[in-house]
C-alpha cells in the first residue's frame, strides 16, 4: 500500500514518513503543492496526507484540482487548530476525513487505515480470506492463528491483494502500489515475492490469471 505526505515542515514529514513506513507503507514525500499536485497526477497511491498550509500552491487548491480531474484516492487533510474554516473547505473540496495539528501518530495511522478499508469496501480492521487474516491495525498476518514472517515487499503486496478480494491485480498495479517512487521498481520482482508468499499460505490462495495478473481466491463461507 503506497501513501503520499505532503508536507512542508522536514521534521514533521520524516516523522509521518517513520510512522508510515514502519507501519509497512511505501511512502513517498512532497514539500510543496507543485510537486504534490504533479505527484497526485501521474502516480498512484492508496491514501494522500495532505498538509493544506503549503509553498507555492495550497493545499486546497491542490486538491480541488485533483477532484476536478478525477482523482479519487482518499485525502487525509491536516490542518491548524483553530482553522475550523479549512476542515469546513477541505471537506466540501473533496477530502475524506481531517485531523487538526498537533496530532497523536497513532490516530493519524488509525484514520488512514479506516480511509483505505472504505475505498476499497472492508468495514473491518481484520481483513479475512479463509485461514488467511490481515490484521491492519498491527500490520500482521496470520494463518490459522499463526503469524506469518513478511518482508516488508511482501507485506505490502498481501495487503494491496486482501483489500482486493476475487480481483484480478496485474503486476504493473501491484508494481505503482508496493513501491515508493524512488524505488527501483522492476516488475519483474513481482513473480519473486508471489512465489516466496505462496510457500508460506495456503495452496491455491494466490491464482495466476494468465496474460492479466493475479487474484487472491479466497475459500466460499
Amino acid at each position: 500500500m503506497r501513501v503520499l505526505v505532503v508536507e512542508d515542515e522536514p521534521t514533521l514529514a520524516e516523522q509521518l514518513r517513520e510512522a508510515l513506513a514502519a507501519a509497512g507503507y511505501a511512502v513517498d514525500l512532497a514539500d510543496n503543492g507543485r510537486d504534490a499536485h504533479f505527484a497526485g497526477d501521474v502516480e498512484s497511491y492508496d491514501a494522500v496526507v495532505l498538509d493544506l498550509g503549503l509553498p507555492k500552491m495550497d493545499g486546497l487548491t491542490v486538491l480541488k484540482h485533483w477532484r476536478t480531474a478525477g482523482r479519487t484516492m482518499p485525502v487525509l487533510i491536516l490542518t491548524a487548530r483553530d482553522g475550523w474554516h479549512e476542515k469546513v473547505a477541505g471537506i466540501d473540496a473533496g477530502a475524506d476525513d481531517y485531523l487538526t495539528k498537533p496530532f497523536h501518530m497513532e490516530e493519524l495511522l488509525a484514520r488512514l487505515r479506516a480511509l483505505i478499508r472504505r475505498a476499497a469496501g472492508h468495514a473491518s480492521a481484520e481483513l479475512v480470506c479463509g485461514p488467511l487474516v490481515l490484521d491492519t491495525r498491527r500490520s500482521r498476518a496470520t494463518v490459522d492463528g499463526r503469524a506469518l514472517a513478511l518482508t516488508s515487499h511482501e507485506f505490502r503486496l498481501l495487503a494491496y491483494l486482501m483489500h482486493r478480494p476475487g480481483q484480478v491485480v496485474s503486476r504493473s498495479e501491484l508494481v505503482e502500489h508496493i513501491y515508493a517512487q524512488d524505488f527501483d521498481r522492476d516488475s519483474n520482482t513481482i513473480e519473486v515475492f508471489v512465489a516466496r508468499l505462496r510457500k508460506k499460505l495456503p495452496p491455491e490462495l494466490i491464482e495466476t490469471v494468465r496474460g492479466l495478473g493475479y487474484r487472491l481466491a479466497c475459500p466460499a463461507g
